[in-house]
């Protein structure tokens, strides 16, 4: 398994920081978000390391998927699967990324509209 030793969601994977987790994969793990933009808000992690979505696309073949799967069991396990959720994932600093470890963000049990308003 490949991880950083000064990655905060490495040590959330390897148990060092504690986190509210709600499912365990056999590649990746999800906890609560502790800054929660919506009811549901879950993300939903590798347990190798990865910068983002677009790094982990290109080297390793079949990682996305298994994120976006289990986001999806996550929806179905929190019960917003039926009402609908949203699977964000932000790559860079520009777009609001501050964790540099590809981390997908279940959101859900509100409306959330696009464009918001």
């Amino acid at each position: 398994m490949s991880q950083q030793a000064d990655c905060l969601f490495c040590k959330i994977v390897r148990g060092e920081v504690p986190a509210e987790i709600v499912r365990e994969g056999e590649r990746t793990v999800a906890f609560r978000d502790i800054n929660p933009q919506a009811p549901t808000h879950v993300l939903v992690i590798p347990r190798d390391h990865h910068e983002n979505v677009a790094e982990a696309a290109a080297q390793d073949s079949g990682l996305v998927d298994a994120v976006v799967r289990d986001a999806h069991e996550v929806a179905v396990q929190e019960g917003i699967a039926d009402s609908g959720y949203r699977l964000v994932f932000n790559t860079g600093s520009g777009a609001g990324q501050t964790v540099f470890h590809l981390h997908g963000h279940v959101l859900g049990g509100r409306g959330l509209e696009w464009p918001p308003g």
